[in-house]
C-alpha cells in the first residue's frame, strides 16, 4: 500500500503513524550517534586509554563515525531512490543495532574505531529518508509540521542515552541501544511506502544518480544545502563533546564536570530548538528566514560560550543547552534539503546532505587539532583550544551564510516532480 500527499486527511491515521514512527526510528538513531560522546571518557578508560591520549583517541573514534557517516549517507540515498524508502530504513536500522551491540564489547582504540566507523554507515541511513517519506506524504502546507515532528522526537534520545549511561554503564548503554533498534524493526511492518515514490519507479527518469546533483543546474542548490548546516556539528562535535576540556581552559583552577551532562543539556536545548524552527518556518511561511535566525543565534551563543572565563560547570550546562538551541534548525535544514530536488533525486539528497555535514566534522576537527597544536600551542598561549575553536567557529559561521545567499526558497512548494 501507498500514501500519497494531499489524497488524505492531514489527521489521516495512516499518515499520523508513519510520522510517529519516523520519529522513533529517529529517536534510536539520535541515542545510537550520540552514545559515544557521553560514555566517551569511562569507556576510553576502561580500555586502558591514559590521559594523555584521552583526546586522540576521541577524535580518532569521532572521526571514524563521522567518516562512516558520510559513506554510508551516499550508498542509503542512492539506494532510498532506487529501491524504495522503507526497505533502505529496514536496512540501517538492522546494521547500526547489530554494531552498537558489538560496540559493547571493544577492547582497543582501533577496535572501537572499526565499530563506529560501521555503526556510522549504517545511522547514516535513518533521518535523510524518514524526513522524505514524511515529506512526500503530508499535505504541502502542513509538511513542515511532520518533519519537526520527528526531528523534536529524534532528539530526544540523547536525553534516554544520558539517562541509561548515568544509570546502568557504558556498555548496558551500547546493548541497550541496539536492541531498541531491532525492536524498531517490527513497528516499521506498519507503515507504508510513499506514493510519489512509486509513481517515479513506474516512470524512465533516472534514480538515485548521484552525478545529476553535480549538474550546472543542481550543484548550487546542493552544495548551499550542505553549507547551511556546518555550524551545528561543530557545535554538537567540537563545542559540546569537549566541553569539560574547553571549561578547565577558560579557569584559572582545574574545573571537574560532566560531559555526559553537557551533552545531554545540548540535546535538550537541540529539541526545542527543532520544535521552535520548525513553527518559525511555518509561521513565517519561510524556510530560509528561520534558517537564517538560527545560524546568528548560534554565531552569537558560540561566542559567548567560547570567551567566557572562570566558568563553573552550571554556566557550561547552561551554555550548552543555548548552543543546542541554537543550532536546532536541523528539522528545517533537512525538511529543507528534501524539499530542493525531485523525487528521483531527493531522499539522495536529503540523506547525503546531513552526512556530508556529519563527515564535515572529521574535517573540523583536524583543523581544530591543527591550530590547537601547531599554531596557537606554543609557549606562552594559554588558551589553544578556545583560540583553535574560535577561528574554526568563524569559518564554520561564513560558509553557512554563503550557503544561505544560494539557498532557493521551497515553503509550500509542490513536491510531486522528477529531476531530467
Amino acid at each position: 500500500m501507498v500514501l500519497s500527499p494531499g489524497g488524505s486527511s492531514p489527521l489521516s491515521p495512516r499518515i499520523w503513524l508513519t510520522v510517529i514512527v519516523c520519529g522513533l526510528g529517529y529517536f534510536v538513531d539520535i541515542y545510537d550517534l550520540i552514545l559515544f560522546s557521553i560514555v566517551r571518557t569511562q569507556s576510553l578508560i576502561d580500555i586502558g586509554v591514559t590521559a594523555d591520549r584521552m583526546q586522540d583517541a576521541s577524535e580518532l573514534i569521532l572521526n571514524s563515525q563521522m567518516i562512516g557517516m558520510l559513506l554510508g549517507g551516499l550508498l542509503f540515498g542512492v539506494l532510498a531512490d532506487r529501491k524504495g524508502r522503507l526497505s533502505v530504513m529496514l536496512g540501517s536500522i538492522l546494521l547500526y543495532s547489530i554494531m552498537n551491540i558489538m560496540n559493547a564489547f571493544v577492547s582497543s582504540v582501533e577496535m572501537y574505531a572499526i565499530f563506529r566507523f560501521l555503526s556510522g554507515i549504517g545511522l547514516a541511513g535513518e533521518l535523510g529518508v524518514a524526513v522524505t517519506l514524511v515529506a512526500e506524504i503530508m499535505p504541502v502546507k502542513s509538511r513542515g509540521y511532520g518533519t519537526t515532528i520527528v526531528a523534536s522526537m529524534g532528539i530526544l534520545g540523547a536525553v534516554a542515552a544520558y539517562l541509561v549511561a548515568e544509570f546502568t554503564n557504558w556498555q548496558t548503554a551500547f546493548v541497550a541501544g541496539g536492541v531498541m533498534g531491532l525492536l524498531l524493526l517490527v513497528t516499521r511492518v506498519r507503515i507504508h511506502e510513499s506514493g510519489m515514490f512509486r509513481a517515479a519507479e513506474r516512470s524512465d527518469v533516472s534514480r538515485g544518480n548521484v552525478a545529476m546533483l553535480f549538474s550546472p543546474s543542481r550543484i548550487g542548490r546542493y552544495l548551499s544545502s550542505i553549507a547551511i548546516g556546518v555550524p551545528i556539528w561543530y557545535v554538537i562535535g567540537i563545542l559540546v563533546t569537549f566541553a569539560p576540556e574547553f571549561t578547565s581552559e577558560s579557569s584559572s583552577t582545574p574545573v571537574l564536570m560532566s560531559g555526559g551532562m553537557a551533552v545531554m543539556w545540548a540535546y535538550v536545548g537541540l529539541s526545542f530548538g527543532d520544535l521552535c524552527s520548525g513553527l518559525l518556518s511555518q509561521l513565517l511561511k519561510s524556510r530560509r528566514a528561520a534558517i537564517l535566525v538560527f545560524i546568528l543565534l548560534t554565531a552569537a551563543s558560540a561566542a559567548w560560550y567560547l570567551t567566557s572565563t572562570d566558568k563553573t560547570p552550571v554556566l557550561t550546562y547552561f551554555q550548552c543547552a543555548l548552543l543546542g538551541f541554537s543550532v536546532g534548525y536541523w528539522a528545517v535544514f533537512v525538511t529543507t534539503a528534501a524539499e530542493q530536488f525531485g523525487t528521483n533525486l531527493r531522499a539522495t539528497a536529503a540523506t547525503t546532505v546531513p552526512n556530508f555535514v556529519r563527515g564535515s566534522l572529521a574535517l573540523l576537527i583536524l583543523l581544530f587539532k591543527w591550530l590547537r597544536t601547531d599554531v596557537f600551542g606554543g609557549e606562552g598561549m594559554e588558551t589553544p583550544r578556545i583560540s583553535a575553536a574560535l577561528v574554526v567557529g568563524a569559518l564554520c559561521i561564513a560558509i553557512a551564510l554563503l550557503g544561505w545567499l544560494g539557498l532557493k526558497e521551497t515553503y509550500g512548494k509542490d513536491l510531486e516532480f522528477v529531476e531530467r
